[in-house]
């Protein structure tokens, strides 16, 4: 079973006991995080897709480390000007680990059919 799941503006495909990186989270090493913007699930039978998220499905997942990817150099120069800016920077992310993919299979009710009205004879022909 897969889902794609948004963290933090970003969308994933997840599966248990799958590792990722995402953006930096506010919690503490060894904690637990639950998403539940679920976009999409796959149990290998059936495909739900959510508009724009599903209700009821909640992914689990525990944080094992916090860190900061390697260093982007940034370099500005305009030629003939003596213009040069030389700057770097590392973004942080947090790695995860998920633990469980929970969709609760709760009875669906359909919606009531509405019984269609007979459209009433207009002109008949002849008269």
């Amino acid at each position: 079973m897969y889902a794609i799941v948004d963290i933090a503006g970003k969308q994933y495909k997840v599966s248990e006991g799958a590792k990722l990186k995402v953006a930096s989270l506010d919690k503490n090493t060894g904690g637990n995080v639950s998403f539940d913007k679920v976009l999409l699930t796959d149990n290998g039978k059936s495909v739900k897709v959510g508009t724009p998220t599903l209700k009821g499905v909640n992914i689990n997942a525990t944080i094992l480390e916090h860190g900061r990817e390697r260093k982007i150099l940034i370099y500005k120069k305009k030629r003939r000007k003596g213009y040069q800016r030389k700057n770097g920077h590392r973004q942080g992310y947090t790695l995860i680990e998920i633990t469980k993919i929970k969709a609760t299979t709760g009875t669906t009710k359909k919606a009531p059919t509405k019984a269609k009205k007979e459209k009433p004879e207009t002109m008949k022909e002849g008269k």
